[in-house]
């Protein structure tokens, strides 16, 4: 495990903790936030809903009490929120920050949200309701072949598994005429003004994916089985379609074996800390 070194504060910092799932930036942050006596904002983008807690490994309660977080369980899955929203709420929190401490820690690891701090997110073209409607019927594993062929970088990086952001990169190709990738970069143009630190934690694949495969134990052993029971209600939605969660859904509804699905659980969930290994090496820090 090779975790960046702690460093003394200065005027205006803002020290964003990135890196795959399970390397333990929370941990890391938490420590911190202590050592520089100040707050943590969260930039992972399923830790802000109140009902789900173990499938998205919310900090513990000791880890909330040793470092003020937030945009933690702040939210339910039923009200509606974006980058461009949370840009705007982020911003706010840090600038009131500022006001007393001289650094603030984010940390987490939606790719998208912690380059919402990093700069504004850019603005992206809205397709005409015939094109929306073409996309949302076409099979997703047309939409990988379309975007694939459209937008490799991204295809790169984007989770496959994930409809509404595959559809949300067509629209963008097919309205705008170019790769979705190239106009999400235009975006670091704008320059914040503080100083902006972006601190990778890195891991071996074989012990990060051990770790994975451990926290998905734990994560049942905890109870996610009956977590996921309790959002049955609510599985149409985005914030559902994540790892973890969909794939215990079946299994709730008498189809497929828990043994099977726990299995794919501990996959997907390395296959997203590849894709977030992906993300991170944009901020050259890997």
């Amino acid at each position: 495990m090779n975790f960046p070194g702690l460093k003394d504060s200065r005027s205006h910092r803002l020290i964003i903790v990135a890196g795959p799932t399970a390397v333990g930036k929370t941990a890391y942050a938490v420590r911190l936030a202590s050592e520089l006596h100040t707050e943590i904002v969260s930039c992972d983008s399923r830790q802000f809903y109140r009902e789900m807690r173990i499938g998205v490994a919310r900090p513990t309660d000791e880890e909330l009490a040793a470092a003020k977080h937030h945009f933690i369980a702040c939210r339910s899955v039923k009200e509606p929120y974006n980058i461009y929203d949370y840009e705007q709420d982020a911003m706010a929190v840090i600038g009131h920050l500022f006001e007393t401490h001289d650094t603030v820690v984010a940390v987490g690891g939606s790719g998208l949200y912690i380059d919402a701090l990093r700069s504004k997110p850019a603005v992206l073209p809205s397709p005409s309701d015939e094109l929306r409607s073409r996309l949302q019927q076409m099979p997703i594993e047309e939409k990988r072949s379309q975007l694939r062929l459209l937008d490799p970088e991204y295809y790169g990086r984007v989770d496959l598994r994930n409809p509404v952001r595959l559809q949300r990169a067509l629209e963008v190709c097919l309205t705008a005429g170019r790769p979705y990738s190239a106009i999400l970069a235009e975006q670091q143009s704008v320059r914040r003004s503080f100083d902006i630190e972006v601190r990778v934690l890195q891991m071996e694949p074989a012990v990060l994916r051990d770790r994975i495969d451990r926290r998905v134990d734990q994560m049942m052993a905890d109870g996610l089985l009956e977590e996921v029971r309790s959002l049955v209600s609510y599985r149409q939605l985005n914030t559902l379609n994540t790892v973890g969660y969909r794939e215990l859904f079946p299994v709730i509804e008498g189809n497929g074996t828990l043994e099977d699905a726990v299995a794919m659980i501990k996959l997907n969930t390395w296959h997203y800390a590849r894709k977030q290994l992906t993300w991170c090496r944009r901020y050259q820090y890997l």
